[in-house]
């Protein structure tokens, strides 16, 4: 496993872009709107690791009420996997409680799967393989 990406949520990525790319002294590399999730991303490359920003595209995106609840921030932290499925059935063997039981399409051409935060210092982990 590496550190994929790191996703912080963004009420705007035009505006949240701006400071990141002054930060990273970069642009993003990619944009991608994901209708399933509900949520426009934005990827920067940071050496090894992305940054992803997350903007809700609709008010029901639970995206918005991560925002509602806690504000722009980190999101979660991805790390990437060869194999997700059996990453996500070694996980749930050791305790983890997983929030979807089959991995699903995410942004960057990407199979995902969330940790639930509970069991997880309250941090929600992302695993990924690319696709």
């Amino acid at each position: 496993m590496k550190v994929d990406h790191i996703a912080i949520a963004v009420k705007s990525i035009s505006q949240s872009g701006s400071i990141f790319e002054k930060i990273l002294n970069i642009a993003a590399y990619k944009e991608e709107l994901l209708e399933t999730e509900k949520v426009k991303t934005s990827f920067y490359k940071a050496g090894e690791t992305k940054v992803e920003l997350i903007e809700p595209t609709s008010a029901d995106s639970p995206i918005s009420k991560f925002l509602e609840k806690k504000g722009e921030g980190l999101h979660h932290i991805a790390f990437e996997v060869s194999d997700i499925k059996a990453e996500m059935e070694r996980l749930k063997n050791e305790g983890f409680t997983l929030l979807n039981e089959e991995p699903k399409k995410g942004a960057d051409n990407k199979l995902i799967c969330f940790l639930h935060p509970k069991g997880t210092n309250g941090v929600l982990v992302e695993l990924c393989q690319s696709i």
